[in-house]
Parts: structure tokens; C-alpha cells; sequence
């Protein structure tokens, strides 16, 4: 399991700061903008937001791809997140926030999701039912070595059963992001049938 092991820091106030003004250099004060989920912000947003649309986002797919040492792991026993990887196409949401929230949301989601500065933030066209948005997509940045590679899928199941962090158990993270797709109309057919599996067998290293 390469990267399992390898050392990892959290990233500054200071880095993520200057991460969040390169991304927000070409925003004029008041400007709406929209954010692109495909995980837990799907279910987990923590911001409020004036419009929901389903989207497609394409070039990348969401894939259990990203050691994770403290939200859903430790150092000891890290967990899988979900990350965009390279290639395919991944369905998901677009969130719209209000130009006058966007100075107190914008901060919380840089430490939430660039702690450690595994993904690219990126603006991307992502397509709605009603005519493609701009969109901030975190993708994975496959230079960060919490990156991992597609994993067999009985491998996969014991680093997600085994692992709990600050958020709690990894299967709750992988559970209810499925649980959400569901919800909102997203079919994964993959997600489906490793939720099932987990459902049916939290706890439960294979061979055991």
C-alpha cells in the first residue's frame, strides 16, 4: 500500500491562506459563486447556499483515492477518502453562494478541504440541467503522496473498516456519501456496491 506510511504535514494557516487568494484572484467583491461536491459536501455542505443543481463534471471520477491520517484515520491506522481522479466523469452537485458569504464560507472550506493540500483547487464548467456554471473543483493533485492508486476492492474494504478519525469511522464517511448520492438522484454504481458491503459487514477484516 504505497504512501500508507509515508510522512505527511498539515499545511499552515499561512499556506492555506495563500492557497485560497490564488484561487479567489480573479473574484469581484460580491460576486456569487459556485462550488462543485462530490462527497461529503454533498450531505455535509457547512455553508449555506442560495441554489442546489445536480451537475456533471467531466475529465474526472470519484474514487476512494486519498490516504486520509486525521478526518477518517490516524497516522497508525489512516482511511480512504474520496478524491477526483484522472479521467471518466463524475455526477454530482453545484452549490450557488451568495457574493456577500463568500469572505466568511471561503475560509472554513480551506481548512476543510486543503488542510493538507492534497487537492487542486480548479475552476471548471461543470454541466446543470440548465446550462453549464464555472465551478471550484477540489481535484486530486496525484503529486501529493497521500495519493493512492485504484486498490483491489477486498483491500479497500479492510483500510475503510478498520480506520476511524476526529469525523469517525471511515465506513460512516463512505456509507452515508453513498446514502446521499441515492438521495439526490446519482447513480455510482461502484459506491452502491461497496456501501452494501459495508452495511452488511461493518467491522469485519476478510479472512477473519
Amino acid at each position: 500500500m504505497s504512501g500508507a506510511s509515508t510522512p505527511f504535514r498539515l499545511w499552515t494557516p499561512e499556506e492555506r491562506r495563500a492557497s485560497l487568494d490564488n484561487a479567489l484572484a480573479h473574484w469581484r467583491d460580491g460576486q456569487d459563486l459556485w462550488v462543485y461536491g462530490y462527497g461529503s459536501l454533498i450531505w455535509r455542505p457547512d455553508f449555506a447556499f442560495e441554489e442546489r443543481r445536480l451537475a456533471m463534471l467531466r475529465g474526472h471520477h470519484r474514487a476512494l483515492c486519498l490516504w486520509s491520517r486525521v478526518n477518517r484515520g490516524t497516522p497508525e491506522c489512516p482511511g480512504l477518502v474520496f478524491g477526483l481522479d484522472r479521467g471518466g466523469s463524475c455526477r454530482g452537485v453545484v452549490y450557488r453562494l451568495s457574493g456577500a458569504q463568500v469572505p466568511e464560507y471561503f475560509p472554513a472550506l480551506w481548512d476543510r478541504e486543503m488542510s493538507t493540500g492534497a487537492y487542486l483547487p480548479r475552476w471548471l464548467n461543470c454541466q446543470t440541467e440548465t446550462g453549464p456554471v464555472q465551478a471550484l473543483v477540489f481535484i486530486m493533485n496525484r503529486a501529493n503522496p497521500a495519493y493512492i492508486r485504484a486498490l483491489p476492492e477486498d483491500e479497500m474494504l479492510a483500510i475503510v473498516r478498520r480506520a476511524a478519525g476526529r469525523y469517525g469511522p471511515c465506513t460512516d464517511y463512505v456509507v452515508e456519501t453513498a446514502r446521499a448520492l441515492r438521495a439526490a438522484g446519482i447513480r455510482d454504481a461502484r459506491l452502491d456496491a461497496l456501501a452494501r458491503r459495508l452495511e452488511q459487514d461493518p467491522w469485519q477484516l476478510p479472512g477473519s
